[in-house]
C-alpha cells in the first residue's frame, strides 16, 4: 500500500492499531503537525498508544553549517507556513549513491505545538522526556559519538535537549 500520510487512515483503515510508531526525523517533513495528531489519533483503537522519539524543535533551530564551535540560531522554532529550504548533497542516509535531485523543505513544530496537537486530537500524554542526545550528527564538528547510535554536543551537551520522547494513549 502506498500513501502519503494524511491519507494514512483512508489506506489502512481508521481505528485499526494498538501502536504507532514515530522516529526521528518524521515531522519535520510535515507542514501541519495538527493534521499529523488527528492522523495518528484515527489510526488507533481506543487505548491504542503513540510512542514519538523525535529530534528536539530547539535542535532544529541551530545553525548545522557553522564550523567555528558556536551554537547560533538559525531556523524557525515554530511551525510556519513556508518551509525551510535547503539544497545540498548531504544526508543522514549512509549511501555511495549521488542524489539527482537535493532540494529539501522541512517545517519545525515547537514542543509545545507537538503536545497541544496530540491532546487536541483526543490523545492522552503519558510521558513526555527530553534527552540530551539525538541518533545522528546533526551538527557535524560540533557533537561526539557516545555509543547505540547516539550523538551528543562535545562542549556542554547540558546546554540543550538534543531529543525528546513522548508517550500518549488514546482515550
Amino acid at each position: 500500500m502506498l500513501s502519503e500520510v494524511y491519507s494514512a487512515p483512508d489506506v489502512l483503515g481508521s481505528h485499526r492499531f494498538d501502536l504507532v510508531f514515530s522516529g526521528i526525523g518524521a515531522l519535520n517533513w510535515l507542514p501541519d503537525v495538527r493534521r499529523w495528531a488527528c492522523v495518528v489519533a484515527d489510526l488507533h483503537r481506543s487505548g491504542g498508544r503513540l510512542f514519538l522519539r523525535e529530534g528536539h524543535p530547539v535542535l532544529w533551530t541551530l545553525d548545522d553549517q557553522r564550523t567555528d564551535g558556536l551554537l547560533a540560531l538559525e531556523h524557525p522554532y515554530f511551525e510556519h507556513e513556508q518551509p525551510t529550504v535547503s539544497d545540498g548533497a548531504d544526508t543522514y542516509v549512509r549511501t555511495d549513491r549521488v542524489f539527482a535531485t537535493t532540494l529539501a523543505h522541512e517545517w519545525n513544530h515547537g514542543l509545545g505545538e507537538i503536545v497541544g496537537a496530540v491532546l487536541d486530537a483526543g490523545m492522552e500524554i503519558t510521558m513526555l522526556e527530553e534527552h540530551d542526545s539525538v541518533a545522528s550528527n546533526a551538527l557535524p564538528g560540533q557533537m561526539e559519538d557516545v555509543g547505540r547510535g547516539e550523538w551528543r554536543l562535545s562542549d556542554r551537551p547540558g546546554r540543550l535537549p538534543h531529543s525528546y520522547t513522548l508517550q500518549a494513549r488514546r482515550r
